[in-house]
């Protein structure tokens, strides 16, 4: 297991923002600055925004703090709206996901322990969403970021209900 050797700060104005329409990712700490302990993100999404689609990691948990609004987050079968304070924990390989509740919108801190290398794999979506890298390419990247694709039932009929 690795170990963190130094501590890492990201001051908010130096941390880097991926901005979409619906969506704010701002990098915080990578895999690489914590020697492998956790990768950590805040994410804020606009009123009834997805987040992520179903997905699953091989290796770590998932942890979803609420700082602001409400998030509906999909863990299993099993999909529950998380509010300002909340947090949830996904193990490794169990299907998630999450989005901003209808009418609401959410504001989170998601960490991954152990941590990924995740930086390049939001560049990568962001990529994707202008147009400038392909949907092969992300599906080519499942193994590298550990962040595995799946069909969830439950969560689809969820947004469609939203």
């Amino acid at each position: 297991m690795s170990m963190i050797v130094e501590t890492a700060i990201v001051r908010e104005v130096d941390a880097e923002a991926i901005i979409s329409p619906t969506a704010t990712g701002r990098l915080l700490l990578d895999s690489s600055d914590t020697g492998g302990a956790l990768s950590t993100l805040r994410m804020t999404l606009t009123e009834g925004a997805a987040g992520a689609v179903p997905h699953h990691h091989t290796t770590s948990t998932e942890l979803f703090y609420i700082l602001e609004g409400k998030a509906r987050v999909l863990s299993g079968e099993q999909i529950v709206t998380l509010e300002r304070g909340d947090v949830a924990a996904v193990p490794p390989l169990t299907p998630h996901a999450f989005a901003a509740a209808p009418g609401h919108t959410a504001d989170l801190l998601i960490i991954v322990a152990p941590g990924i290398q995740r930086f390049e794999y939001f560049r990568l979506l962001d990529r994707l969403r202008r147009g400038e890298a392909t949907l092969e390419e992300l599906l080519a990247s499942q193994d590298l970021y550990d962040n595995h694709f799946l069909d969830s039932p439950a969560w689809t009929r969820d947004r469609q209900a939203s």
